[in-house]
């Protein structure tokens, strides 16, 4: 495989393992993906939460072998007959349509050819009406990612605060790793609302913000005060 087109991936899709954070949120599916497909003719899934990295991960493995990216129900439009033997990723892989999956499915067992489908349910809990796709669909092996733990929400904090040029201290992302929703929504949803104040993000001016978002719990704050 690694003597094929390598294509350009989706504008949209993050690009780089340099970028990406492995913990022990995503070790298997990192550790599978760096070694698969290991034999012609493969289809897995990998599954997993908004924002835990299923997707950069995949664009990773994406680049390394040269695979064509598609996504969700935009599969439909792309010629079959150009995946035939080559490795497929499609992201949002339950929007695509019944005849896209079956195909690409089908297109996966030609020699050279792999198929890794990436969505938030496991393709057991995808509704489809074809029969024959939905015992296909059973029989998928499956690697599932969980949702953010400490040290990649903290890395993805430092990382939509650098977009934004600001660098806060380790204290306030731990601060913030321990407050928000483990989620990349939740993170863009702070950093935003930090930016907003055009203040320098301290630890005060981060609490400030939570409660005015309804999201700090009383309680464990008003402890944190009277220790610091």
């Amino acid at each position: 495989m690694t003597d094929q087109l390598r294509l350009p991936l989706q504008s949209d899709v993050p690009q780089g393992a340099s970028t990406f954070v492995r913990s022990a949120s995503n070790e298997e599916a990192v550790r599978v993906l760096e070694r698969w497909p290991d034999a012609a003719g493969q289809v897995m899934a990998i599954c997993g939460p908004a924002g835990c990295g299923k997707s950069h991960l995949a664009a990773i493995w994406a680049e390394r072998v040269g695979a064509v990216a598609l996504n969700g129900a935009e599969a439909a439009h792309h010629d079959p007959l150009e995946l035939e033997g080559r490795p497929v990723l499609l992201d949002i892989a339950q929007d695509a349509d019944d005849e896209t999956l079956f195909h690409l499915i089908n297109l996966a067992q030609a020699d050279g050819g792999a198929l890794l489908l990436v969505s938030r349910p496991s393709p057991r809990f995808w509704k489809v009406q074809v029969p024959d796709l939905r015992s296909r669909l059973d029989s998928i092996r499956v690697t599932a990612m969980e949702e953010p733990d400490d040290v990649v929400l903290a890395a993805i904090l430092r990382a939509r605060f650098a977009e934004r040029s600001i660098t806060p201290t380790d204290e306030v992302i731990d601060y913030l790793v321990r407050r928000i929703d483990r989620s990349a929504a939740a993170v863009e949803d702070v950093v935003a609302r930090l930016d907003e104040q055009h203040r320098p993000v301290t630890r005060a001016l981060a609490r400030q913000v939570l409660e005015a978002a309804q999201t700090l719990p009383d309680e464990e704050d008003a402890a944190d005060d009277e220790e610091n």
